[in-house]
């Protein structure tokens, strides 16, 4: 079967018919000759790397792609979407068909409640009254598991957690009783354990709607574990579309194997559990970080609270190894990260390199800039803590004008080019490469000269903070084989924040276990992950699993 040709669906006239979709931004097609179908009750996965057409497919659909030039066949019960007006498309849009997207928080409108915008559909799809539309809107709450539904409709988005958000997006989604739901990436932004839960309740309720659901998504676990069907796309093409079980087990293009391949593999030297450790990178006793929150009431005009982020953490890194710190959104390991990197005060012990931060008056003294070029980090997404307006050079010699001062221009020249050279990023692949700038790199370039930055002043310890979670599967696949290589050449040591146990198991030595802002558990990779003693962590573990 050519990719290009629809697979039979279970009913014979599918709910949703693609024929030879195209779609053009002025002379660049991105989009070529895109066929599926979708049966009403059934769950297709379009996957895919970023810039494969998956999302713009789906939006095409709902005539949503700004300034494109579409052309081909949608037809949805018995209509051409591509042919309608865009009045009636206004009519098909959040009714029939309704769609979730990637990002809540930028989706959600932030000046009003999450009640008052379910409740906005409702009045708009279904002429309910305002009252009918508000206890309605309560009643779509509660059924995607949103704990006191009515207190939440009454919260604006900012007040609602990142799985709280999704669910209201859920919510507001079904609002109209769909036939068709476009759900593209919604599980991204989330933990492991919320991504679980909200495909659940995806599944929960597709079975009891009937409705049909379009997942778009990069994440082959999720894929497995909900679609009925799948269709890779590589670069605006179909390439491949079949039974999860089938395309899974026996993958026919070289792309989705090249995909369900791209898992992380270990890589790194082993050491020896029973042997004594002498030499730390990082050790950390009884470390707690609280920050002032204001008082309700009276109290508030007088003193401040405080919230306590970390409590009672402790933690050792040995050198040349990688210390693992997981568990979900809240959890503390990003405060863990900013105390270890000295921008946070804390109380407790910390040692770095057998040194300890000054803090707080003497938080830029000369003893805490000496020690801040032991410890360099890399941030989760390298478009964002790149400075758009400086060049390659700029970026990654920046760190020499203040720990190198003495070296020349070209001197400093000399070390960006050689550090640039160890991540993989050279003059003959990019040419003018010094003074390029950060947008004109892929995802994974930028992370590369994210790392590059971070080591150009040769630092003993990197705190690697969700290094890989914006990256596609492949490109993960090579920037943690790339960390790897750093660390066996370089004897680097990583305190690497990840809720991905799949990274985990491919980069770390020993794993520590976060919730809450404690330590729940800690040990090698094999104790914590092979035979979870926590409750907590046997449901990271679980949830990680296909």
């Amino acid at each position: 079967m050519r990719a290009t040709e629809p697979l039979s669906s279970a009913s014979s006239t599918p709910l949703l018919a693609v024929r030879d979709l195209h779609v053009r931004f002025g002379d660049k097609e991105v989009v070529h000759g895109v066929s599926f179908d979708v049966a009403a009750g059934e769950k297709l996965a379009l996957v895919g790397e970023s810039g494969s057409g998956k999302t713009i497919t789906a939006l095409s659909l709902l005539r949503l792609a700004s300034d494109a030039d579409l052309s081909g066949q949608a037809m949805f019960g018995g209509r051409d979407l591509m042919a309608l007006s865009e009045r009636e498309m206004r009519g098909v849009r959040g009714g029939d068909i309704a769609m979730i997207f990637q990002e809540p928080m930028t989706a959600l409108n932030p000046l009003m409640t999450i009640g008052e915008q379910i409740a906005e559909v409702l009045e708009l799809k279904q002429a309910l009254t305002r009252q009918q539309a508000r206890d309605q809107a309560i009643e779509l709450l509660a059924s995607t598991g949103i704990p006191e539904p009515a207190r939440r409709a009454a919260s604006f988005p900012h007040q609602l957690s990142g799985g709280q958000r999704q669910r209201a997006m859920i919510s507001m989604a079904l609002a109209s009783k769909p036939r068709l739901l476009l759900a593209d990436e919604p599980t991204t932004a989330l933990d492991v354990t919320l991504r679980g839960q909200i495909l659940d309740l995806l599944s929960d309720l597709q079975r009891q709607t009937g409705m049909a659901v379009l997942l778009i998504t990069h994440d082959l676990v999720l894929v497995r574990r909900f679609a009925d069907r799948v269709a890779v796309m590589e670069r605006g093409l179909l390439v491949e579309q079949g039974v999860v079980e089938k395309v899974f087990d026996h993958p026919q293009h070289a792309y989705t194997q090249r995909l369900i391949g791209s898992t992380p593999v270990r890589d790194v030297i082993e050491v020896n559990e029973n042997q004594a450790v002498t030499e730390f990178a990082a050790q950390a006793s009884d470390l707690n970080v609280s920050y002032p929150v204001p008082l309700s009431g009276i109290r508030g005009w007088f003193r401040k609270g405080h919230f306590d982020a970390v409590k009672h953490a402790s933690f050792a890194l040995p050198n040349a190894q990688t210390l693992g710190v997981v568990g979900e959104s809240g959890s503390g390991k990003s405060t863990l990260a900013q105390a270890l990197l000295g921008l946070l005060p804390f109380q407790g012990q910390m040692e770095i390199a057998r040194q300890h931060w000054q803090q707080p008056a003497q938080h830029n003294s000369a003893h805490n800039k000496a020690l801040r070029k032991q410890v360099q980090v890399v941030f989760q997404d390298p478009f964002s803590s790149l400075s758009p307006r400086l060049t390659v050079e700029e970026i990654v010699g920046e760190g020499l004008k203040v720990h190198a001062a003495q070296l020349t221009d070209e001197q400093r020249r000399e070390r960006v080019v050689s550090v640039l050279t160890d991540v993989g990023l050279t003059e003959a692949q990019f040419p003018g490469l010094l003074s390029r700038y950060p947008h004109e790199f892929s995802g994974g370039q930028r992370q590369r000269l994210a790392i590059a930055r971070a080591l150009i002043v040769e630092p003993q310890l990197l705190v690697l903070d969700e290094p890989t979670s914006a990256l596609d599967v492949t490109i993960q696949q090579q920037v943690l084989g790339l960390l790897q290589r750093l660390q066996k050449e370089r004897s680097l040591s990583y305190l690497l924040i990840t809720h991905d146990v799949a990274v985990v198991r491919a980069m770390a030595h020993n794993v520590i276990v976060m919730k809450d802002g404690e330590v729940l558990e800690g040990g090698t990779v094999r104790e914590v992950l092979d035979a979870p003693k926590h409750p907590y962590t046997k449901k990271l573990v679980a949830a990680a699993q296909v």
